[in-house]
């Protein structure tokens, strides 16, 4: 990535602006959305909060490619505030996931591992699948160097997923769960880190 940092103010809007690129953000958007809404029940009926976790990253990420289609061909600075905007909604849903974890965690909650593992296992493949259709614009602006850089990061905080539901299978506690939220704390970090390299 650091061999961008000296061009990629200079991409024109037009390469981000693509019809395919276009079309590929549309799919993504879908697909989180519905996963969203997959995720969100299946974390309420397990009581997940790593399901809830997971399902609030991708409601965040459907905003952040609702978000990247609007400002496609628009000017860079226009771009780069999207990047910006993207990071704080991330921290938003970060503080959301903190409070919940700490309400199941003096609770005792113990969740349905079965159902963790098979929603987990679903996202996991949502997440590749999107990430494998983005690949190709990973070294464009910051913009879609983040939605990228998310995709990719999301796919990684699956396995977490996976790790507290077989966690909760063999200790028959919620705390692999608690922890399992944690895969999920790097989603601020991509959006900041793109969109702060184009400000002085």
């Amino acid at each position: 990535m650091s061999g961008h940092c000296c061009d990629h103010g200079h991409e024109p809007a037009a390469t981000a602006a693509s019809p395919a690129y276009r079309r590929i953000l549309w799919v993504a958007l879908a697909v989180n959305l519905a996963m969203f809404f997959v995720e969100i029940g299946a974390g309420l009926a397990a009581q997940s909060v790593s399901l809830l976790a997971d399902s609030l990253d991708f409601l965040g990420d459907a905003g952040n490619y609702g978000i990247s289609l609007f400002v496609l061909g628009m000017a860079l600075q226009w771009r780069a505030r999207a990047s910006l905007l993207k990071a704080a909604s991330m921290a938003a849903f970060g503080a959301w996931v903190a409070v919940t974890t700490a309400q199941h965690a003096i609770a005792g909650t113990v969740p349905a591992a079965p159902l963790m593992g098979a929603v987990g296992a679903l996202a996991f493949v949502a997440n590749l699948g999107v990430a494998a259709l983005l690949y190709r614009w990973r070294a464009g602006d910051s913009n879609m160097r983040s939605v990228w850089i998310c995709t990719r990061n999301d796919a990684i905080g699956n396995l977490a997923v996976l790790a507290a539901a077989a966690g909760v299978f063999g200790s028959g506690t919620g705390w692999p769960d608690y922890l399992g939220t944690g895969g999920h704390g790097k989603i601020v970090i991509p959006s900041v880190s793109a969109g702060s390299l184009l400000w002085p």
